[in-house]
């Protein structure tokens, strides 16, 4: 379905490095960027574009626009939030999302990857030290650095800062016309190699799920659609709120079937049971 057809990967941030490499040899297609492609129109990390829709429905966006602008029939988009972790309310999280879009055999497939591992953090900076202390927080200068003069302004911003004579400059200059700077982490992949492995995984993600056939019609994409909660306590028997089974759906013919105890777990600690410990 398939080999040797051109895959659009679309993106002005160099997000094919990991995605490239897996879906040419896991589909045997043919990847290529578009030149001039301009994502940023959908929003920016920045502030200066922002984003009005939700990230499901812009990376949608992106990637039909992609498709529409270079006449592909095939391609692949990613879009990137980050903020504090849906469940884990004291954690920071970067929540890729990755769509693949065949038009000729009318496929969407999505992949999700909610992760932990993220430098993503910003601070106000009042002097040197604590701009250092930043900046080995944010492990700079494999991590790139925005500066700006107060958080969410956009005067004085200086984007994609990688060298410590760069840092001293902006910081020294925007400090000196605005009394204050702010520094937060450069969260465009090609910046930001722990999101760049955070894609990689959803990228790996997205390529198990074409792969995974409906049982019922063959058609790609055969993926969780929905998850039960409900296993059973040890001690009371009582459901907990962890996970009992997985739902899977087709697409296409709309064929389901039920995965139990997809964590290999028949039973959950009293610890995690609300009657047990409540």
């Amino acid at each position: 379905m398939f080999k040797d057809r051109k895959l659009l990967i679309a993106t002005k941030h160099h997000k094919e490095k990991v995605i490239a490499p897996i879906f040419e040899k896991g589909l045997g297609v043919h990847c290529f960027v578009p030149e001039k492609y301009d994502s940023d129109i959908f929003g920016t990390f920045s502030g200066e574009v922002e984003r009005k829709n939700t990230a499901l429905e812009t990376v949608k966006a992106k990637c039909l626009a992609a498709m529409e602008e270079f006449d592909c029939d095939l391609a692949i988009a990613s879009e990137g939030s980050f903020g504090s972790h849906p469940s884990i309310f004291f954690a920071q999280a970067d929540d890729e999302f990755l769509i693949f879009i065949d038009k000729k055999n009318d496929l969407e497939i999505i992949a999700r990857e909610l992760s932990l591992d993220t430098n993503f953090y910003g601070a106000a900076i009042s002097n040197k030290e604590m701009l250092a202390d930043f900046a080995n927080k944010v492990q700079f200068p494999s991590h790139a650095i925005i500066l700006r003069s107060k958080k969410d302004s956009l005067i004085g911003i200086s984007k994609g800062i990688t060298t410590r004579n760069q840092l001293d400059d902006s910081f020294q200059y925007i400090m000196s016309v605005y009394g204050s700077v702010y520094a937060e982490t450069d969260m465009r992949a090609l910046h930001n190699p722990t999101r760049m492995g955070v894609l990689k995984i959803a990228a790996q993600k997205l390529l198990e799920t074409i792969k995974t056939e409906c049982p019922s019609c063959s058609t790609p994409g055969f993926s969780i659609t929905d998850v039960k909660q409900g296993l059973p306590c040890s001690w009371c028997s009582s459901p907990t709120s962890s996970t009992l089974s997985f739902i899977y759906t087709c697409n296409k013919c709309l064929y389901s079937s039920e995965k139990m105890y997809p964590h290999q777990k028949t039973i959950e600690e009293p610890g995690f049971c609300d009657s047990c410990n409540p």
